[in-house]
């Protein structure tokens, strides 16, 4: 856990309050015997090479990489909500700036994600739970398929199939009656899409969960809530539901974690323009030819302090609990 996760962590939270060191430039004398001597700026390799080696960190600013625009942002924040006339206008300033536009997608998707993918995982879990024997291995089968594909293959493939050319694209086509319609072109349509991924994806992680938990019930208090008069529908929701609980909680951090980092379905999805989160951001950051490093280690360490926040309610609630028994 040292060697794998604090180190790097470490690491990246001390790459996050420096900067890398600019080249150093100095003043050259060029003469020539038509034009004379004139000055020139010109950068000084080997006194940028040394500078460089002595702090390959680079140069210590704090936190100011944490409150610039490409972050927090948090002058332009302040002075966006002296401007504002209302929340609406506000939020729309926000909006145009990188690291709230990502974090506003982030936090759609993972709390409209988790709920929808456990209710779905439940309602698969029963359902397979409720047929013949001879039937539950081919069911089970074809529930795993979109957990066993990879996440960025899962949404090139799905991106495929909502475009224009394809099967689902061509369908919407045909039922909207425009020819030029088109999931791609709205930002809103967009949204709901990856959304859609994301729960098709995630959804049979849940499912195979509680459906092993589904073959550890107690039955005794099945019999005994039957031979009370409860309906089905009592008894799932006061034996089975209590029962898998533990599990509903296990899911439900995971996920957590994984939705808020969501990453492959934006790039599968080449949905740049409509839709950015902070890994996105952080992927952006460490490519091309400029590589800012600062910066991504800067929007890295705002994510473990996000999913922290997230699983905070969580975790102390289950260490209540495990107190309590104790």
């Amino acid at each position: 856990m040292l060697l794998f996760i604090a180190a790097p962590i470490v690491s990246v939270v001390l790459q996050s309050l420096h900067t890398p060191h600019g080249a150093v430039l100095v003043e050259v004398e060029t003469c020539t015997p038509l034009s004379g001597c004139i000055l020139e700026t010109t950068i000084d390799q080997d006194a940028t090479r040394e500078l460089r080696e002595a702090e390959p960190l680079g140069q210590l600013v704090g936190l100011a990489i944490y409150f610039d625009r490409g972050h927090l942002a948090l002058a332009e924040v302040a002075e966006s909500w002296r401007k504002s006339d209302g929340l609406g206008e506000f939020w729309t300033s926000l909006r145009n700036l990188p690291f709230y536009r990502a974090m506003a997608f982030t936090l759609t998707f993972t709390f409209i994600v988790t709920p929808l993918m456990v209710i779905l995982g439940l309602v698969i879990a029963f359902a397979v739970n409720s047929l013949h024997r001879h039937l539950k291995g081919l069911v089970i089968f074809f529930s795993l398929l979109p957990f066993t594909v990879t996440p960025l293959i899962g949404s090139l493939i799905l991106f495929w199939m909502i475009d224009s050319r394809g099967i689902l694209g061509d369908a919407l086509v045909y039922m909207v009656g425009d020819p030029n319609f088109s999931l791609k072109a709205s930002t809103g349509l967009m949204w709901v899409s990856l959304i859609v991924y994301g729960v098709w994806h995630a959804a049979p992680f849940a499912f195979v969960v509680f459906y092993a938990g589904l073959q550890t019930l107690p039955m005794e208090q099945i019999e005994a809530a039957r031979i009370d008069g409860a309906t089905r529908w009592q008894q799932v929701r006061y034996v089975v539901v209590p029962h898998l609980m533990p599990l509903v909680t296990f899911v439900a951090l995971i996920q957590l974690m994984d939705n808020f980092r969501v990453f492959e379905p934006i790039v599968g999805f080449n949905a740049e323009a409509h839709a950015t989160s902070l890994s996105w951001i952080i992927f952006n950051d460490l490519g091309g030819e400029t590589r800012q490093f600062s910066a991504a280690a800067t929007s890295s360490v705002l994510t473990i302090v996000g999913v922290a926040i997230l699983l905070s309610p969580v975790l102390a609630r289950t260490w209540r609990d495990f107190k309590d028994k104790k």
